[in-house]
């Protein structure tokens, strides 16, 4: 398409932070008249950019005497890659802060959170009472013996007290890991039971798709196979009101009598930290085997946060921002940090589709959405059922819609402005719990152009690599990279005392240059396109393919739900070869014959090449995928090799595998 799907509209954008900012830094003598001036200005004076980030957002830290909030802002500017742990680059040295304190600068009658289950509004917190809750429960683990650095782990759903106590444990210069509660205990223990916290936040229970699901019996297991836990704090779950059983649980206490529910708030303090000073720890997908510990500094989280909130996705007072997520996804740390600015977080638990109510949209129109987060998965959902939000919602407040999880179809592009809103803006945006943000964003500034990414983030060295380590021409997919440090790279892996964890994760194949692990390419408009994760990348007849290049086509068979494609090796020696190896969900009740599958091959060979053209597909009843909802074609490439797939319990619905176990028709 020539035209772009949408553009930015005059007096917004000249109201935007992100032009606030240019005209901030332009003061300082920065040469910048417009985006693509402002992003190489940014990473090629990196010291510059992010301490205006940090001025310009207003950053509440410590004054050092005759120095300003910290003494260097960068030490090792050229080093992505540490040498050793102790000698990465360094972000602000000197420099101490409290990420709390700085998502709770506002105090007033403002909506602070507000909080949806699957039947509707459930609680909303203003500024001023998210800040007492956070006191008591402050209090209530300073009671306990939480000091800085000990961890706190939840295992709760998307509500009001999970944020509560992530931003009470941050107060105190704790370390906070959340997973959500769908993951079964094995997936628990193989997280927090290498980071062994001393305080468990823990639900009772949960609903999902109208189902009441009781956590006790995992909550109770959970407490008993890690010993470090010396305190389970348990929330009451869905159903009558009242205090769960803690009955013979070590250290069980109900929330209303830990956080001392309706007595006076104590005052809240807040534990002023080296920028670097471990704020979160977070998990790799762990299909592979144990998840990665990814830990995560306060100061580098919160700044990158406000750069992408306030620039990228123009947040502010008045916004009222919503990501559909789990406490198991990055998105939810994510969403936590638009408090930095004063909006309003909404917060979802549930299923994101009820076929009977089309309960998210519902939840747009009642309350006046600005920013709606979402899953490429919904997107193309809500397309495949029919969903026309713009003829049954009023969406008039909603101005973004982000999108993230997988690469955003085409096609989906083409539904959100035909069906839910002509004039919103559509932002894909591409990151990872790696840096617990993102490489690739939206962008107030700039036209949304159909199938793309619209921008490299601010401060982001981010270039596509070919295969010997080169920038790669426009429009040549490769290796997503970043060839310069940034403040939200992980401070250290848990239990990585060397470093080559770390070191092997970013860094093995390109020298002091992080290798994400996207396959993705450049555009002529300067955005991006992710075709997928690069070690799922297919390589048939030695032709590299990204997996999104094959789902965004077969995702528009109106007979398909869903699917997942693998590279099947076949051959050995010289004869070595990749087969093309495509699942389909079907709709209810349909079955897979030839007619419908030389029409996906058709429409892949028509749209993309011979080479995508999967060579072998196969109907499957479910596709597996993690509990952030990712499909997991790593796992899917294990089983059909007969290879183990090391933790089944990262996979929100293990027992799919056994779908692909031993099929007749990759055989031979």
């Amino acid at each position: 398409m020539n035209a772009p799907l949408w553009v930015p509209s005059a007096a917004p954008l000249e109201q935007s932070n992100l032009v606030r900012f240019m005209a901030f830094v332009r003061d300082e003598g920065a040469p910048v008249r417009d985006y693509a001036s402002l992003y190489r200005w940014s990473v090629q004076h990196r010291e510059q950019f992010w301490s205006a980030v940090w001025r310009f957002c207003g950053v509440i830290a410590d004054e050092i005497p005759g120095h300003g909030p910290w003494y260097t802002i960068l030490v090792g500017r050229d080093r992505v890659a540490p040498p050793t742990p102790d000698l990465g680059p360094t972000w602000f040295l000197g420099a101490r802060l409290n990420f709390a304190e700085n998502l709770l600068r506002c105090a007033d009658e403002r909506p602070a959170v507000v909080a949806w289950g699957e039947t509707g509004r459930t609680a909303t917190l203003t500024y001023r009472e998210l800040r007492d809750e956070v006191a008591r429960a402050a209090a209530a683990l300073r009671a306990d013996g939480v000091r800085a650095g000990d961890r706190v782990a939840a295992f709760m759903p998307n509500v009001p007290e999970t944020v509560i106590f992530m931003l009470a444990a941050a107060s105190l210069g704790a370390i906070w890991s959340s997973c959500s509660p769908d993951f079964g205990v094995n997936g628990v223990l193989d997280r927090f039971g290498q980071i062994e916290p001393k305080v468990l936040l823990a639900t009772a229970g949960y609903r999902y798709a109208g189902k009441p699901i009781d956590t006790m019996p995992r909550v109770r297991e959970i407490a008993q196979r890690i010993p470090s836990i010396a305190r389970v704090v348990v929330v009451p779950g869905p159903g009558p009101a009242g205090a769960p059983d803690v009955g013979g649980l070590r250290g069980g206490i109900a929330w209303r009598d830990y956080v001392r529910a309706g007595a006076p708030a104590p005052a809240l303090e807040f534990a002023r930290l080296p920028f670097d000073h471990p704020l979160y720890i977070m998990y790799s997908s762990g299909t592979t085997g144990l998840p990665k510990c990814m830990v995560h500094g306060a100061g580098g989280t919160l700044l990158q946060h406000l750069k992408e909130h306030a620039l990228h996705t123009d947040i502010g007072r008045d916004d009222r921002v919503f990501y559909f997520t789990t406490c198991g996804w990055m998105m939810w740390n994510w969403l936590a940090s638009a408090l930095a600015l004063g909006a309003a977080v909404v917060l979802y638990d549930g299923a994101p589709i009820l076929r009977q109510a089309p309960v998210l949209w519902d939840m747009a129109q009642q309350e006046r959405i600005t920013v709606f987060g979402t899953s490429a998965k919904f997107i193309a959902l809500a397309e495949k059922e029919g969903r026309r939000p713009r003829e049954t919602h009023d969406l008039s407040a909603l101005r973004c819609i982000l999108s993230t999880g997988s690469p955003l179809a085409e096609h989906s592009f083409d539904y959100v402005y035909a069906h839910v809103k002509p004039d919103v803006q559509l932002s894909s945006i591409s990151g990872g719990t790696d840096i617990v943000s993102c490489f690739a964003l939206g962008n107030p500034m700039l036209p949304v152009w159909r199938g793309e990414l619209q921008s490299r983030g601010l401060g982001m060295a981010v270039e596509v690599f070919d295969d010997d380590g080169r920038p790669a021409p426009v429009g040549q997919a490769g290796e997503l990279v970043c060839t310069a440090p940034f403040p939200s790279m992980p401070v250290a892996f848990w239990n990585d005392p060397d470093g080559a964890k770390y070191h092997d994760a970013y860094f093995g194949r390109y020298p002091n240059v992080w290798r994400h692990g996207d396959w993705a390419a450049r555009t002529e408009h300067d955005g991006l396109v992710i075709y997928g994760r690069s070690d799922a990348t297919l390589n048939p007849q030695g032709v590299r393919i990204g997996t999104a290049e094959i789902y965004r086509q077969v995702e528009q068979i109106d007979e398909v739900v869903e699917s997942v494609v693998v590279g099947q090796e076949i051959g050995a020696g010289v004869g070595a070869d990749v087969r093309v190896v495509l699942f389909v969900k079907l709709r209810e009740g349909l079955r897979l014959d030839d007619a419908l599958r030389e029409r996906i091959r058709a429409l892949v060979r028509e749209r993309t090449s011979p080479h995508h053209v999967p060579r072998t597909i196969i109907q499957v009843a479910d596709i597996p995928r993690t509990i952030s909802g990712k499909i997991s074609e790593l796992a899917v490439r294990q089983v059909i090799h007969g290879r183990p797939v090391k933790n089944a319990d990262a996979l929100a619905n293990p027992e799919s595998l056994a779908l692909y176990r031993d099929l007749p028709e990759l055989r031979g």
